[in-house]
């Protein structure tokens, strides 16, 4: 099982990043606020202080065609916030 699947990279989280020292990342659905701790602290060097974490259910999506509505579910998902020690930050562009 991989722990973290991606980070989350929006204005909101960014600006959290700058003044909180806090990151945002989309999670396995089944893992815990431990196994993220240490994932994070794995992938990145990094100390993790807190770990907060925010399930999301599939929301019901509809929109009318010419052959009627079509109604699906949006993909659900687990989030989850870490805040860093401070003074340490991770940099997400490195690679680019």
């Amino acid at each position: 099982m991989e722990t973290l699947i991606k980070p989350v990279i929006t204005e909101k989280m960014t600006a959290q990043g700058e003044k909180m020292n806090r990151f945002g990342f989309i999670v396995h659905p089944n893992a815990n606020k431990i196994e993220i701790k240490n994932a994070v602290e794995k992938a990145y060097n990094v100390n993790v202080v807190n770990v907060w974490t925010q399930n999301y259910i599939g929301k019901l999506k509809t929109r009318n065609t010419k052959r009627g509505p079509v109604t699906g579910v949006a993909n659900r998902h687990k989030k989850a916030i870490v805040s860093l020690k401070e003074g340490e930050t991770i940099d997400f562009y490195s690679n680019i």
